[in-house]
């Protein structure tokens, strides 16, 4: 569990969520079986329906923005027409191992002989609103944060300056993720790490679809002329048939990097009294021993 987010029951087809102050009703399809808190379900403060959208409880402005604190960081939060409110909370679980990875390639830097040694880059694509960005900002990262949805960059925007952090390194990038990944590689430029949480599909600004199952394997190969030699990776999808496995095999084919080196696991939520939901998979790398 994340502070400020509660996965407090789910079943028959939904989750019912706490985040910060709402209490949110949601379909999903991995929600199966039987609800164990009928009770809770009763007067969400929020819920979305896929034919009618969102209907707020007495006294809710369904258009009306919200805080959640989570990690540190303060995230607006809002209902928005696809069903989701600005965050996925499983994310919350890699931003250790991200910092963990930032700290130790600044430690280095601090031990470089070049004075006035950069700190880290890393290059974050399909970045939504910037939780994963401001985690990485604050462990002394420099981040390009890039996504195809201009509100969305305006929202992560808003995110960093509510945390305090709009003074940060960033720069916010609204772009097509393979267009922009493939021309920095024309670029000469590297990073120490890269983070990417591509949709099933998706729109760039002007160039057409993007397909998963069709155009990850480009990316991550772009994504491999980027990466310095000891470079970190975190690839998350919540796509069905991208479970783990694949995951992990997309990364050692684009990278060469060996399987013994790449971790994986699930992309999950679980409640207070052990149920868990499944959303997702992960693979990362962190390069040093690849």
């Amino acid at each position: 569990m994340a502070a400020g987010h509660e996965l407090i029951d789910v079943g028959g087809g939904a989750r019912l969520e706490r985040f910060g102050a709402r209490v949110t009703d949601r379909p999903h399809p991995a929600a199966l079986g039987a609800r164990l808190e009928p009770a809770s379900w009763r007067t969400p403060d929020l819920r979305f329906d896929r034919d009618r959208g969102w209907s707020g409880d007495a006294g809710i402005v369904v258009a009306e923005p919200w805080p959640i604190e989570i990690d540190g960081l303060t995230m607006e939060l809002r209902a928005t027409d696809a069903g989701q409110v600005g965050l996925f909370p499983e994310h919350a679980a890699m931003l250790p191992w991200l910092r963990e990875q930032v700290v130790a390639r600044g430690r280095a830097g601090t031990d470089d002989v070049r004075a006035g040694a950069e700190p880290p880059a890393v290059l974050h694509l399909f970045a939504y609103t910037g939780l994963v960005t401001l985690a990485l900002i604050t462990a002394g990262a420099s981040v390009v944060h890039l996504d195809a949805s201009r509100p969305t960059v305006a929202w992560a925007r808003r995110n960093a300056d509510t945390s305090g952090l709009a003074d940060r390194p960033v720069r916010w990038i609204v772009d097509d993720a393979v267009g922009f990944t493939e021309r920095e590689v024309r670029r000469g430029h590297r990073y120490a790490g890269i983070v990417l949480d591509p949709p099933s599909y998706g729109h760039g600004p002007g160039t057409g679809a993007w397909r998963i199952e069709d155009d990850l394997p480009a990316l991550l190969a772009a994504a491999g002329g980027l990466l310095e030699p000891d470079g970190f990776i975190l690839l998350t999808a919540h796509t069905a048939g991208f479970e783990e496995d694949r995951l992990a095999a997309e990364i050692e084919t684009a990278l060469r990097r060996r399987s013994s080196a790449i971790e994986t696991g699930p992309l999950e939520l679980s409640t207070t009294d052990g149920r868990t939901l499944g959303l997702g998979a992960f693979a990362r790398s962190a390069g040093r021993a690849s």
